[in-house]
């Protein structure tokens, strides 16, 4: 098939499909009829041989041929909609925009208090939006343009996304300030007997610490599991219990909650941080510019950014 035997308002009409999933929406967003919309939809089907969208609970569905069709054609759509719009430029300190980033919770603790100080003093117009990956479908919200950054261990974000890996996510023991653990080497017998506080955090990267004990069938006293690291320092401070977290959210913990750090008695996997963005934003100047803020602020080391592979894991 020549691109000359497709109309581009038919891939238009397909890519508000494929987002909207209801004919009356797409209809009323392109300020068409519904039977308007129907036989654009029915000349993409002749001209590409396939139904494309069948009838679903509350709107239509896509064909598997569709799905195959859907990244590629926003892609082509988003880089043609840039070269007929370029940027006129990127002031921070000028700019008034709400961007939002797909982060876990130890991203918040993590990263949003030095990325807010530095957006207060060098783009003060500029607000942050975030959203935790496991209650949205992160790939979809970034892919339709709602999310604009994503930063941490996302393994579910693959090919489409470009990537820059900040660094090496290592993990150590924590516990309250003169827990019985403190003051001497924590060896692996002290570490197994030590009752554990076990985060489980749903949709991120973190659980593969668990999938490797399990693997080398290292065994600990379980006296508590939670779905999330945000109750941990709370936990810590008032119990002996311990739990084996990222250095970085350790750091962040240690002081207002009065706990200490230790390294671990067993070498765990390190876990790479990465900050990933969709295609479609790659030439955003707004986009750009976060990305080298958030670069500047948490890499520890320059390696230039890559778009992955379909089905390859990124973070």
């Amino acid at each position: 098939m020549e691109l000359s035997d497709v109309d581009l308002n038919l891939l238009l009409l397909f890519e508000r499909l494929m987002q909207e999933r209801r004919v009356s929406t797409v209809a009323e967003q392109m300020n068409m009829s519904q039977p308007g919309v129907s036989n654009a939809l029915a000349k993409l089907r002749r001209r590409l041989g396939d139904p494309l969208f069948v009838r679903g609970p509350g709107g239509v569905v896509p064909t598997p041929f569709a799905l195959r069709l859907a990244e590629p054609v926003s892609q082509a759509l988003a880089t043609l909609h840039a070269a007929l719009n370029p940027e006129t430029g990127f002031d921070p300190l000028l700019a008034t925009r709400t961007m939002t980033i797909g982060m876990t919770d130890i991203g918040e603790v993590v990263f949003l208090p030095a990325l807010l100080e530095r957006l207060s003093r060098v783009a003060p117009g500029i607000a942050l939006n975030t959203v935790r990956n496991a209650s949205v479908n992160l790939s979809d919200e970034m892919a339709d343009g709602r999310v604009d950054l994503a930063i941490g261990l996302l393994p579910q974000l693959k090919g489409g996304f470009y990537q820059r890996r900040l660094f090496d996510q290592r993990y150590v023991c924590l516990f309250r300030r003169g827990h019985p653990l403190e003051n001497t080497p924590l060896t692996l017998a002290a570490w197994r007997e030590a009752e554990h506080l076990v985060v489980v955090s749903a949709g991120t990267g973190h659980g593969q610490v668990e999938d490797w004990l399990k693997r080398r069938g290292v065994r600990r006293q379980v006296r508590l599991t939670v779905p999330h690291f945000m109750s941990v320092g709370y936990i810590l401070q008032r119990t002996d219990l311990i739990a084996t977290v990222p250095e970085r959210l350790a750091l962040q913990l240690a002081t207002p909650f009065s706990l200490s750090a230790s390294a671990l008695p067993m070498s765990l996997p390190a876990a790479p941080i990465h900050l990933l963005w969709h295609t479609r934003v790659h030439q955003d100047e707004g986009n750009r510019w976060l990305r080298a803020v958030v670069v500047d602020l948490f890499a520890d080391t320059a390696t230039p950014a890559r778009k992955a592979k379909s089905g390859q894991k990124k973070a």
